[in-house]
């Protein structure tokens, strides 16, 4: 089992500075390694130039955009207004996304505007999109869905997804099958398999009804991609899963008046919104006690690995909780949660329980001892702080960041000046290069006499 080293001990304070300064959507559910590139295009339409104006399709369009940012859609079009001009969507469509898109990229289609449906010579519904330039009732200058489903084919994309602020039909298609049991216990797999979905505000014909701020549609999509469509609490946010969720909130706020579509239009996948912690997805719980020592490992290893991510302190304090629900003598796993909450997520008291847990259980791990020196001298117990330092080296005579701690621990809250000197000196010779231990050295330690002076 890995210990903290002194150079992880620093790279992850790095880390702790690093996500002070960053956005917070930066701290959000990407789904890391699963898409090369996710891209959104946002189309809303209010001003049009020929058909009657709207309000909200606008101001739905750019929350839709707000809410994909925060799970990780990078490449984001926004076309509003004259921007959503029929040349500009065919070009779009048929030229520019489709050289762009690659294999392992996943797509979101928004649109918010005016919609129609006429037929076909076989009296089958044909749903188009109405551009900025286009009149409604006149399908020839539209974007019909025919013409969406074409796109889909031609885009390299592994999941493509088109979710339409209205009320249209016009798709072949066929009701999507649900997960097995296996793919929900490891929906990232479903990643790898094609998949083209759609999902409307309401069927054929019917009103949609407002929300707070947008249309209910949006205002229900937005909620469901910020967490609130995970209703089993798996951390996973899957495409049919939104959907599922927008549906019946969509139908409970009215009462039964709205009823949005859901439908698969290709492939057998999945798109994934949200990336969830691989720990909760086990085919069957550890039984045995060398089972559930081996999951305890993974799960440490997998906070370990989320620290040096930049992931949230959060997500690795619960993998270290369910490492020791699985073993609860894992002392490693107790280390690092003291270190967590010493330098991460500042709780000095939930610090020194762990700490206390990690030296009774992992007391050959020096990282035991030294964060718990760490939380003493914190405390101001600078005597408990010395002693847990001396077991540290006791353990493993060679680590320097230990004889720096004593260092400034003797210089600063013994004031014992030799002490000082000698623990500075050593961290030295056992390899540290902090410089101020050289510099603080020459201060504290007094000029040798000049040969002769009484």
């Amino acid at each position: 089992m890995p210990q903290m080293s002194a150079v992880i001990r620093h790279a992850l304070l790095l880390v702790l500075l690093l996500a002070s300064v960053l956005p917070a959507s930066a701290q959000l559910g990407r789904p890391e390694g699963l898409y090369y590139k996710s891209w959104a295009v946002i189309v809303a339409v209010d001003d049009y130039l020929v058909a009657p104006k709207l309000t909200g399709s606008v101001a739905d369009g750019k929350a839709i955009a707000a809410a994909l940012k925060q799970v990780g859609f990078e490449e984001i079009l926004e076309l509003y207004d004259r921007d959503a001009g029929f040349r500009r969507l065919q070009h779009l469509l048929t030229h520019e996304l489709v050289q762009k898109v690659g294999r392992q990229d996943r797509v979101v289609f928004f649109f918010a505007g005016h919609t129609g449906v006429t037929t076909d010579r076989n009296g089958h519904d044909l749903g188009y999109l109405v551009p900025w330039d286009a009149q409604v009732g006149t399908p020839a200058k539209a974007i019909s869905l025919d013409q969406l489903k074409e796109f889909a084919h031609r885009a390299m994309a592994k999941h493509l997804v088109f979710l339409l602020d209205a009320g249209v039909r016009g798709w072949e298609m066929t009701p999507p099958e649900p997960l097995s049991l296996e793919g929900r216990l490891s929906p990232e797999a479903e990643t790898d398999k094609r998949a083209v979905q759609v999902l409307t505000a309401a069927d054929k014909g019917e009103p949609l009804a407002p929300g707070k701020g947008t249309s209910l549609f949006v205002e229900i999509l937005s909620s469901g991609l910020q967490g609130d469509a995970d209703e089993n609490q798996n951390g996973w946010l899957m495409g049919s899963e939104l959907a599922a969720y927008v549906r019946r909130a969509i139908e409970t706020r009215t009462d039964g008046r709205q009823h949005p579509q859901f439908a698969q239009m290709d492939g057998d996948g999945d798109v994934i919104f949200v990336e969830g912690r691989k720990h909760r997805f086990r085919v069957r719980e550890p039984k045995t006690e060398a089972e559930r020592l081996a999951t305890a490992k993974e799960l440490y290893e997998e906070a370990f690995s989320l620290l040096q991510k930049q992931r949230p302190a959060a997500e690795a304090l619960e993998l270290l909780d369910d490492a020791i629900a699985h073993d609860p003598s894992f002392g490693d796993a107790y280390a690092l949660k003291s270190y967590v909450y010493l330098d991460l997520v500042p709780r000095l008291d939930d610090a020194l329980a762990a700490a206390n847990l990690a030296v009774t259980h992992a007391p050959d791990n020096p990282d035991s001892h030294f964060t718990l020196g760490l939380i003493w001298q914190r405390k101001g117990r600078f005597l408990e702080a010395e002693q847990a330092f001396q077991q540290a080296l006791a353990v493993n005579p060679g680590y320097s960041d230990v004889y720096l701690a004593l260092g400034d621990l003797y210089a600063d809250g013994l004031n014992d000046t030799s002490k000082a000197v000698e623990a500075y000196r050593q961290y030295i010779e056992t390899g540290g290069t902090d410089p101020r231990a050289k510099s603080i050295i020459e201060k504290l330690e007094p000029a040798p006499r000049p040969s002769g002076t009484p």
